[in-house]
């Protein structure tokens, strides 16, 4: 997958994990909170790895 794919759907896992995680906040519905708090973490990390293949390129281009 490409840097931009993986930052995109990293994004939209972390988006949704948000959303997750305050409707299980509003409700009451700690499962949920804790669904959405980890949806939230998956994507952040994916964004990570968008960021590092980012770098890796970055470097291998200035070679």
């Amino acid at each position: 997958m490409s840097s931009t794919g993986d930052k995109m759907k990293g994004l939209a896992k972390e988006t949704q994990g948000k959303i997750n995680q305050g409707v299980g906040r509003l409700i009451g519905n700690r499962r949920l909170e804790a669904e959405g708090a980890l949806l939230k973490r998956k994507g952040q990390a994916q964004q990570a790895v968008g960021n590092a293949k980012d770098a890796i390129k970055s470097v291998i281009d200035k070679a």
